[in-house]
């Protein structure tokens, strides 16, 4: 019989059905790393979302076959030894390709019209003491005409693409950074960041792309451009950020993650309190709706992992 244990329940607000093999189904709230070998002693399936699985407490986990990943992100999880001793790990994809896209649109529209700015004038009396009907204290820019730069071009790369195109964005889609070659559809980098009035990110967290987007990058952004990270905190420098925004080399920033998180020993970004800077707790992906559809993934995974036909496997 297998025996699953789900070490974060609490990360996911949404329903699990349970699988229709036989199984021993346990589960917590949250786990401790001091906690994780324990609980995982007997256990032949792992469910995590965040909490780290690595080496030294995998190598004391003989019975442990299956390591259901309950997001998109393995990076908790030591996949380069699951590969050497024989433990799959499975993933879940494509699940918030509405979700995302519409968080990273809220940040532009709300970026691109000043909404953040304006609220904050409201809050002190400026409309009330205005000599008019409106009040002309920020700039508005429509996004229709626009051109979006969009780093990463995965599922969610191109489901914001075509949300852009809905909303009549020019679409530019990046080649990597430093290539020789620039593929059909894909525009030089450099070139993205110096023509986009609004660059998306999309891309995972690897030795690659670890500080994608620095000082050197924001200096060839337009000064009214806007960057938005929806991927991972790491992508991006947040010291280089947080000086552009402060010194005016970019426009703005939209922000739903962090290089820690929670970020217990802060971060230069949350130092800041400026209108053109929108920080979201990591929810991009979290609509209710998308977080069922995960759900139901992660148990189709687990079951076809159980009945020989695993999938969505990255080990």
């Amino acid at each position: 019989m297998e025996h699953l244990v789900f070490l974060d329940r609490s990360t996911l607000e949404a329903s699990i059905r349970r699988p229709v093999f036989p199984h021993r189904w346990e589960e917590y709230a949250t786990t401790a790393p001091y906690e994780i070998a324990g609980r995982l002693r007997d256990a032949t399936i792992a469910i995590t979302n965040k909490v780290p699985l690595r080496a030294e407490v995998l190598a004391r986990l003989p019975r442990l076959r299956l390591i259901a990943e309950a997001a998109t992100g393995v990076n908790n999880i030591d996949v380069g030894w699951c590969r050497e001793h024989g433990i799959a790990v499975a993933n879940i994809r494509n699940y918030a390709v509405h979700a995302v896209p519409e968080h990273v649109f809220m940040m532009i529209l709300a970026l691109r019209r000043n909404l953040l700015a304006y609220r904050g004038d409201l809050e002190r009396g400026l409309w009330q003491q205005s000599d008019q009907f409106c009040l002309f204290t920020h700039p508005v820019h429509d996004i229709h005409g626009s051109t979006l730069g969009v780093i990463g071009h995965g599922v969610l790369g191109q489901s914001v693409a075509q949300m852009a195109k809905a909303f009549g964005m020019k679409v530019l889609f990046a080649e990597h950074q430093g290539a020789t070659e620039v593929r059909p559809g894909f525009t030089p980098f450099e070139q993205v960041l110096a023509e986009s009035d609004v660059v998306t990110l999309h891309v995972p967290l690897t030795d690659a792309t670890r500080n994608l987007i620095g000082a050197d990058e924001f200096r060839q952004m337009k000064p009214s451009a806007l960057l938005i990270n929806a991927a991972r905190g790491g992508v991006v420098d947040e010291a280089a950020l947080a000086e552009a925004l402060r010194e005016g080399c970019i426009a703005g920033a939209g922000c739903d993650v962090l290089s820690e998180e929670p970020p217990r020993a802060g971060n230069p970004l949350l130092e800041l309190d400026l209108p053109n800077l929108i920080l979201t707790p990591h929810i991009a992906w979290a609509s209710r709706e998308a977080m069922q559809i995960l759900a139901d993934q992660l148990i189709d995974n687990i079951e076809a992992f159980v009945t020989g036909n695993p999938r969505n496997l990255v080990a």
